[in-house]
């Protein structure tokens, strides 16, 4: 009987199974969370408040920040509650609505991406064009493009998972995502996981291949400059944002291109720990260090609510 009842809510697992150590991991990640949440807001307020950070770039740095943000309050508050309480229950339709906003919110960052490695090549490769090309209501328009993007996105992985029936065991990790799930399924999810590659393939790819074209272009005009404090400016300049890139792709690719029969509760939580609190928390100290008007504009902010 309970193998053909159908599941109606998910059991989730806290950061840590041992006692002994639910309240210092919840100390830890409850910092780590602050720490991204006050990042990224001071990010915002600057870019905001500061007269000269209103530009595509920090446009672009802005929307991607207010993601950030969102990313990682979907999922952390209940995975703290769960790990203070060493377990949580969420229902099926709470877990479909988690799963589909933080795909949303992880899809439309990876957009993001693909959009600033343009606006950074057009800086570089079309500088006397820039203002014209990127005016505001291309960079809107950019913007609103990865939000339905990743909607749409997002939509396509919530059917193709929840469209597999679930009749238990129903224990996930510390939120709801695409292995853990599809490895509780009582049919046999590997059509769906292969639709989820085909079609990841194709959205991922050509994105993907957007961000390479841009960044070949970027290459090959930093490399004809004859100025060598020129080159090292422009390079400065898609330095933080490379590194964002790298981080988001390492982390997606060692989650999502593997078979779900592949995974491993302990590599999945350690994986989903590091792209889902981490790299959101890392982004705004990685912009923030490389770049100078950012830190000019964060020491003037400071400057104002100190006196």
């Amino acid at each position: 009987m309970f193998n053909h009842t159908r599941v109606t809510q998910f059991i989730l697992r806290g950061f840590s199974d041992i006692p002994e150590w639910r309240l210092v991991a919840v100390l830890f990640f409850s910092l780590v969370y602050a720490f991204a949440l006050l990042g990224n807001i001071l990010v915002i307020t600057a870019v905001v408040t500061d007269s000269r950070l209103h530009s595509p770039m920090y446009f672009f740095l802005k929307n991607l920040c207010f993601v950030d943000l969102s990313y990682t309050s979907v999922t952390i508050p209940k995975a703290l509650e769960t790990t203070l309480q060493g377990s949580g229950v969420i229902s099926y339709f709470e877990c479909v609505i988690q799963f589909y906003i933080f795909f949303i919110l992880g899809s439309t960052e990876y957009f993001l991406l693909t959009a600033m490695a343009y606006d950074r090549c057009m800086a570089i490769y079309r500088p006397l064009l820039y203002g014209a090309v990127m005016s505001q209501r291309l960079c809107c328009a950019l913007v609103v493009l990865a939000w339905v993007g990743g909607a749409l996105y997002a939509a396509f992985l919530a059917l193709n998972t929840f469209s597999l029936p679930f009749c238990g065991p129903n224990v996930v990790e510390h939120f709801c995502d695409i292995p853990p799930l599809m490895r509780l399924s009582c049919a046999d999810f590997h059509s769906s996981e292969e639709m989820v590659f085909a079609v990841g393939s194709c959205v991922i790819m050509n994105s993907f291949a957007l961000k390479v074209l841009s960044y070949i272009r970027i290459i090959s005009t930093v490399l004809w400059m004859p100025s060598v404090d020129g080159r090292w400016k422009a390079f400065s300049t898609c330095s933080s944002h490379l590194t964002t890139v790298l981080l988001f792709y390492t982390n997606a690719s060692f989650t999502y291109l593997k078979s779900a029969s592949q995974y491993s509760p302990t590599q999945g939580c350690l994986a989903s720990i590091f792209y889902s609190i981490l790299t959101p928390s890392l982004n705004p100290v990685i912009y923030c260090l490389r770049n100078r008007d950012m830190k000019v504009a964060l020491h003037r902010l400071y400057c104002q609510r100190k006196f």
